[in-house]
């Protein structure tokens, strides 16, 4: 069996299997972007495709008894880049999947948005989902705050989307804590102990 990269619970995770995903990466539409094989940049490429692959396996152990087939669309779940960012790469990835998708719904089953959390996010941001203002001989107005009432759903729709994902995130941050072991050369990208985790201008 090939070497160790990672262990999730009693899964191994081999260096053949990150092997085997750089492959499958360097060969898709990103390929040009990448960075040459044997430079930091490649080994920290490596380091978050393990994070990935180990991310996949947490997230894959708690799918037991869920549906992917009803899992929503990963539009659903990630409409935006702003959406993936708060995410994180790592667990936005893991969306990619259906099986993922259906563990983020379960997971995320329980957030709710409470009235007040509403009424101080309008109060926050009066213009956030206002109409854009008319146009007036070629010029725009500034558009007028939307009442409450108006962009209640709106407001709770956009704040629930944002809890998900933190209960998402929080989640799997979590159980990865919980259950996975880096092997040397394979750990996170952003660790400080890890000789290419260098900051050059």
């Amino acid at each position: 069996m090939s070497a160790v990269a990672a262990t999730v619970g009693s899964q191994v995770l081999t260096i053949a299997d990150v092997d085997a995903r750089e492959r499958a990466v360097r060969a898709g539409p990103l390929r040009h972007a990448l960075p040459a094989p044997g430079t930091g940049e490649s080994r920290q490429l490596r380091r978050w495709l393990t994070q990935v692959l180990v991310a996949e396996t947490v997230v894959a152990s708690a799918s037991a008894g869920l549906d992917p087939a009803a899992a929503p669309a990963e539009e659903e779940l990630l409409p935006d880049m702003v959406a993936c960012m708060e995410l994180g790469s790592v667990a936005a990835a893991t969306l990619a999947d259906p099986v993922g998708r259906a563990v983020f719904v379960a997971v995320t089953a329980g957030v709710e948005v409470t009235d007040a959390a509403v009424v101080a996010y309008h109060a926050r941001n009066p213009l956030r989902f206002s109409a854009s203002g008319d146009s007036v001989g070629g010029w725009r107005r500034a558009p007028a705050a939307a009442a409450l009432e108006d962009v209640c759903a709106e407001i709770t729709a956009h704040l629930l989307a944002a809890g998900r994902r933190r209960a998402y995130r929080r989640w799997l941050d979590a159980r990865t804590a919980e259950l996975a072991t880096l092997a040397e050369g394979f750990e996170h990208p952003g660790d400080p102990r890890q000789p290419d985790n260098t900051h050059r201008h």
